[in-house]
């Protein structure tokens, strides 16, 4: 099989299982949560088989998915997945702000400094700009599902995080092409 088809189910898969058994169960968390969890253990699995490593973002999130997921399933409780979102990023944000103390680099460049070339100004800048993204995405969350439906929140997740995420990203570009090194 193709490894970036491979990599597409892996990063997807679970959340269209979740999405199936939402909807089919007529939009009940319970019922959802438990195939959610066994498609992300198995999605990690088949990372680890293919690369014989499990990269930290998408472990991260597995563990987190796995712990929320049961706490919102053995205490009735959805506000425990509805948490989750806000931790990650929250999480997120607070790496970037330690990791320059214990590197001598922002914790972007040294996540991405193999993928694109910098000064070390535009490192900064941009590790700034994801520190408040992150943070703004966990305040989001818990505006969201603090007032509005379980429903309206579970699409959120998806078709709002996400589509926000891409085009966040795609803003940098202006920044990353102009402290852009030729190394």
């Amino acid at each position: 099989m193709n490894k970036s088809l491979l990599k597409f189910l892996t990063d997807f898969g679970p959340l269209v299982i979740f999405f199936y058994y939402y909807y089919d169960s007529e939009k009940d968390l319970k019922v959802a949560i438990p195939p959610f969890i066994v498609a992300t253990i198995i999605a990690l699995v088949v990372v680890w088989f293919l690369e014989k490593k499990i990269p930290k973002v998408p472990l991260l999130s597995g563990i987190l998915i796995t712990f929320f997921g049961s706490l919102t399933i053995y205490f009735d409780n959805p506000v425990f997945i509805y948490i989750k979102p806000t931790i990650i990023n929250i999480l997120f944000g607070l790496a970037l702000i330690f990791g320059k103390y214990f590197t001598n680099e922002t914790m972007l460049k040294k996540l991405m400094g193999n993928t694109i070339s910098l000064t070390n100004e535009g490192w900064e800048i941009l590790n700034k700009r994801w520190i408040y993204f992150f943070f703004g995405l966990a305040i989001l969350n818990e505006l969201v599902w603090r007032t509005q439906s379980e429903e309206f929140w579970v699409n959120f997740k998806v078709w709002g995080l996400l589509p926000i995420t891409f085009i966040f990203t795609a803003f940098q570009v202006g920044l990353i092409n102009k402290y852009k090194t030729n190394e």
